[in-house]
């Protein structure tokens, strides 16, 4: 296997940026073979219709990429992970079909706000303006239900939570 090859597959498993000096280490060679091996990479990959390419960083490290021109194929693609507290704020306005952010503040506390900015963000949460008070109204979007999959889901499935200030469900289930 060629020191090319092996450079190659070292910045495709590392999966993030790379030193001249990791990479010799790893593969048992000075670091002038590797610098021409990269060369060579990054020659190859400028000069061919790909959506990868080789860069150097700021800090003098290597990396295997996709291209900048793929960014919006990369958004549609892959899946933004959410942090639980995010999930649990986007399925309370998910449940109450909509609330407005400080009956959110009050059901979820102060860490909402951040959680429902990152959720706007991602567009899976639009916020408007109140006429007549300060808070804003928050609703799920169309992206949520793509997202998420909500209408695939079966029509016997109700989820059934209480509201604030409703009555707790019946407690006396299964004899208790």
């Amino acid at each position: 296997m060629s020191i090319l090859a092996k450079v190659e597959a070292i910045l495709y498993l590392k999966g993030e940026p790379v030193s001249l000096t990791d990479m010799a280490e790893l593969i048992k060679c000075d670091r002038g073979e590797v610098e021409d091996a990269l060369i060579q990479l990054m020659s190859d990959y400028a000069h061919r219709e790909s959506a990868l390419e080789v860069v150097e960083t700021q800090k003098g490290y290597y990396a295997l990429q996709l291209r900048q021109t793929y960014g919006e194929l990369m958004d549609t693609l892959i899946q933004p992970e959410l942090g639980v507290g995010a999930l649990r704020t986007l399925a309370a306005i998910a449940l109450n079909e909509g609330i407005t952010q400080t009956d959110l503040i009050d059901l979820r506390g102060s860490g909402a706000y951040q959680q429902v900015q990152e959720l706007v963000e991602l567009g899976f949460v639009q916020k408007r303006k109140q006429k007549e008070t300060r808070s804003y109204w928050l609703q799920v979007t169309k992206k949520f239900h793509q997202y998420f999959q909500v209408d695939q889901l079966p029509q016997q499935l109700s989820l059934s939570f209480p509201i604030k200030g409703e009555d707790e469900p019946d407690k006396k289930l299964n004899g208790k």
